[in-house]
């Protein structure tokens, strides 16, 4: 999306970028999201917050909730299916403050997010992330 004057996007402009980011996943990766969902939140809560040791609220863009592949297994019941939030507030005032367009912001956020759902460490995404430059 452009900057321009009128009202921030809202919760279903998130939830449509977030859907175009899934969309944009190649294979094989994209054969292993099916039941992934997509939440979008103004702000973690503080329950959230504190359970990462995160103080500043717009530090947390985007959270992955469930269990990663790599420890998931046929014997597991009785869980949500797993799910990607994505925090307004944090988004609005990143894509404000910076020269990065809000599609690439929601997409590298989601994706941060998926590779959470595959079992990637923050450190194993941001080496990947390194590599691809």
């Amino acid at each position: 999306m452009t900057r321009r004057f009128g009202p921030p996007p809202s919760a279903a402009d998130f939830e449509a970028l977030a859907q175009a980011a899934f969309a944009r996943i190649p294979d094989p990766f994209a054969g292993h999201l099916d039941g992934i969902t997509v939440h979008v939140e103004e702000f973690a809560d503080e329950e959230t917050l504190r359970a990462l040791e995160i103080e500043d609220p717009f530090a947390l863009t985007g959270l992955y909730h469930g269990r990663s592949m790599d420890l998931d297994s046929v014997w597991t019941s009785g869980e949500l299916p797993p799910r990607v939030t994505l925090y307004r507030q944090p988004l609005l005032a990143e894509w404000c403050e910076t020269e990065v367009a809000l599609e690439d912001l929601v997409t590298h956020v989601v994706i941060h997010e998926i590779g959470h759902h595959f079992g990637l460490s923050d450190a194993q995404m941001h080496a990947l992330e390194d590599e691809a430059r």
